[in-house]
């Protein structure tokens, strides 16, 4: 069972480690969450098969793959979801859009004698001129 996880363990790591030439591309939403996911499914299955190495008998515990995996791709999708905030007012190429804006928080610290404080933004207002 152990020289079944490490088999698993390295050809994830062989999968991940091939390089790809890098291009100027114009990437859409879609394709940005399609990445944001794979990617953090395989950096997550990576970190459960890492967590294997710290249990006794790491041939019972081979759902930490599946445990990392599913985490990685949720933080992946919530990643794409973050980067993707709207305004309530957009320009973009002469043309105006009006979308509900995406709400996110911020702590912010005023002094070292008073506690963070959770401020909540929304932007009304962006374009591109």
């Amino acid at each position: 069972m152990l020289r079944r996880a490490r088999t698993i363990t390295l050809a994830v790591m062989l999968v991940t480690s091939l390089s790809v030439p890098c291009h100027a591309v114009e990437t859409s939403a879609i394709k940005d969450l399609f990445e944001n996911t794979l990617y953090g499914g395989l950096v997550g299955t990576l970190v459960g098969g890492a967590c294997l190495a710290f249990t006794k008998k790491p041939g019972d515990h081979l759902d930490y793959l599946s445990i990392g995996a599913a985490t990685g791709v949720l933080a992946g999708v919530g990643f794409s979801a973050a980067k993707q905030s709207k305004s309530l007012i957009t320009f973009e190429n002469g043309n105006v859009k009006v979308a509900m804006p995406t709400i996110k928080p911020e702590f912010q610290q005023k002094s070292a004698k008073m506690p963070a404080a959770l401020m909540v933004k929304a932007d009304l207002l962006s374009g591109s001129f």
